[in-house]
């Protein structure tokens, strides 16, 4: 029996298109309404962009208080990157906005290119990202078509294998172990730099956030069906 005051952790696959705080603002909702309470402490550990599906951990109660330790869990993602292309966000939210040839891209030339990005990396944040920039979340300066400078920071990549690559498409779908503070987005992005062909993010899923794998996760309609279940 769940006992959302005293605090659960919960994981949650969370859904295409919702944001993190879509899945939160829900669950929140539906907790209140079953216990009677104005008021619930509910967070989440670790971002996902609306496009990405994957694990979220959804904390209640007291055990809101783990949300930053949870954070520093190592994460692993399925990604699906675009060749021969860029866009402005990294990922499908915005439309392309250049284009590369293709023509030297090959198996080989990825095998040896990808190994290189195991390591510590010093990473530039998306502009369309909630990294603080005085106070403001950048993806506010971006949407303004404003310019502004992001520093890079320090993260590390553990693991990362291509799972498979299509020429006639130029689609290359990548395993990553990573550090908190990773964005999958960027490293689409630099892939395709240091490929020469440009590259955008078309499919991204959280597949573990530490011990946690996608497969154990809930879905919002299975939380649900449970909690009515229990009522």
């Amino acid at each position: 029996m769940w006992d959302f005051e005293q605090g659960e952790v919960l994981a949650f696959d969370k859904p295409l298109h919702w944001t993190s705080f879509d899945l939160v603002a829900k669950i929140r909702y539906k907790l209140c309404h079953r216990l009677g309470k104005k008021k619930l402490k509910v967070g989440h550990s670790g971002t996902l962009d609306p496009l990405a599906t994957g694990v979220v951990i959804i904390c209640t109660g007291k055990k809101t208080k783990l949300i930053e330790q949870l954070q520093y869990d190592v994460k692993e993602y399925v990604a699906t990157l675009q060749l021969g292309a860029t866009t402005p966000s990294y990922d499908m939210e915005k439309e392309v906005d250049a284009t590369y040839p293709t023509a030297h891209i090959t198996r080989e030339l990825i095998d040896q290119t990808i190994p290189q990005f195991i390591g510590e990396q010093w990473q530039v944040p998306p502009i369309f990202s909630a990294v603080q920039i005085n106070g403001k979340r950048a993806y506010e300066f971006a949407r303004k078509g404003e310019q502004v400078e992001l520093k890079p920071k320090l993260l590390v990549i553990d693991e990362i294998e291509v799972l498979a690559f299509d020429k006639g498409t130029m689609q290359l779908t990548i395993r990553v172990v990573c550090s908190k503070g990773t964005y999958i987005r960027a490293l689409a992005r630099d892939i395709g730099e240091r490929l020469g062909s440009g590259a955008y993010l078309t499919a991204l899923r959280r597949t573990r956030v530490g011990n946690i794998r996608v497969e154990d996760c809930l879905t919002i309609d299975r939380f649900l069906e449970q909690l009515n279940a229990d009522s």
